[in-house]
């Protein structure tokens, strides 16, 4: 069963956000990018390959900047990861959105989006399925959270995201369902994408909202946002390696 899932899989890019400053993991981020920080025993970019792989999504764009060429000098061409990467430099900061949309050209078919600082487990088969059937522009994975102070929330009509509150009080909360910092996109939205600095949870998300064409994949498995130093410790002691 699960090889037929794999099988029948298609998106085959992905781009990794890996230019951010790490600055609540400093003094450990001085030294090395975010995304080079390790987890057991891996770098947390490592783990995000090693989920990507797992469903054939072998053609990596990787968005760098603070520090970005140590994660050239670990990763290469990707060759001895099983993938192909190519890099893409923040000279000048252009947010999660801009940076997306200065390698537009290689984004012809749906790909993948992923925060470099956030690893999970989640079926990219089935996550494929639902966008399709969706008619999607963009589809984001939502993990379920306890509290919901510490993060950006979820409302929901159905399966369609309406609008995102910012770390609500439990009893204020629409729904205990987050934006995992791992989407699924349609090249279409590109060009809804301005160029330069632009954000993708406040600039381009609220306007996809608006018109109906973002959705919320709910998913089960891990999930562990590398945000600061508590959280680093509790997915060291947690997060179980892929087989």
């Amino acid at each position: 069963m699960i090889e037929k899932c794999f099988s029948a899989m298609k998106v085959k890019k992905a781009v990794i956000l890996a230019g951010g400053l790490g600055t609540r993991l400093r003094p450990l981020t001085y030294d090395i990018p975010k995304s080079l920080v390790k987890v057991k025993g891996k770098t947390l970019m490592e783990h995000i390959l090693d989920l990507l792989k797992r469903y054939g999504v072998t053609e990596i764009y990787v968005a760098i900047g603070h520090l970005g060429g140590k994660i050239v000098d670990y990763f290469g061409d990707g060759s001895k990861f099983g993938v192909k990467i190519k890099y893409y430099n923040e000279t000048i900061p252009l947010g999660t959105a801009g940076c997306i949309y200065s390698i537009k050209k290689e984004l012809t078919e749906p790909f993948f989006v992923i925060n470099g600082d956030d690893i999970m487990t989640l079926n990219l088969a089935d996550m494929q399925e639902f966008h399709r059937k969706s008619n999607s522009l963009v589809t984001i994975a939502l993990w379920k959270v306890e509290d919901t102070s510490q993060y950006g929330v979820v409302e929901l009509m159905g399966n369609k995201i309406k609008r995102f509150v910012e770390k609500p009080k439990k009893e204020e909360a629409p729904s205990n369902l987050i934006n995992s910092g791992f989407y699924l996109f349609s090249p279409e939205v590109l060009e809804m994408i301005k160029p330069g600095f632009s954000m993708l949870e406040k600039d381009l998300f609220p306007k996809l909202a608006e018109s109906g064409k973002l959705y919320g994949y709910k998913f089960e498995g891990q999930w562990f946002d590398i945000g600061d130093f508590s959280r680093l410790e509790n997915a060291e002691k947690k997060w179980r390696n892929l087989p």
